[in-house]
């Protein structure tokens, strides 16, 4: 049975679903494909923390599923604009397991990942699978990875 470790980039599946589909991930659904017949060794996710009731509700669900949710503060900086990234925390992560693991499971389509990807699978022989939406997903981060999945219609949520 394949060990595997899976990262998920929350605000990245958020916004690249909702604007190619306009619905929301099915986590459960995802869940269900990605650990059928594997040994789940880590599981985070990783989201921006903007204290609300419905994202608070949000992380549980995601808890509930089995992930381990990591948070970061909602930052508003003084020009109206936004910060909330975990590259570098998906990053030290995936290297941290990277050795005990057959296979990495990254949800993200952000092509920053493609050099992490690359050195993962040439370091620790091991393979990564990538769940992104097509279109908005890197071509370079599509072309390291082993395994590329199309998020698509089998892991969406119907309204």
């Amino acid at each position: 049975m394949d060990k595997v470790a899976i990262f998920v980039d929350v605000q990245n599946i958020y916004y690249t679903v909702k604007d190619t589909y306009g619905c929301n991930f099915d986590y459960n659904a995802f869940w269900a494909e990605a650990t059928q017949g594997r040994d789940v060794v880590a599981a985070y996710a990783y989201a921006i923390h903007r204290g609300d009731e419905k994202q608070r509700q949000f992380q549980n669900i995601l808890r509930g599923i089995g992930f381990d949710v990591k948070l970061k503060p909602f930052i508003q900086r003084s020009d109206g604009s936004a910060k909330g990234d975990w590259d570098v925390g998906i990053t030290l992560d995936v290297i941290e397991h990277a050795p005990d693991v057959d296979r990495v499971i990254l949800l993200s389509g952000d092509g920053d990942f493609d050099l992490l990807v690359d050195k993962v699978q040439s370091k620790y022989g091991i393979d990564v699978e990538i769940y992104g939406v097509p279109g908005l997903t890197a071509t370079s981060l599509m072309n390291t990875a082993h395994f590329f999945r199309e998020i698509e219609e089998t892991l969406l949520l119907k309204r």
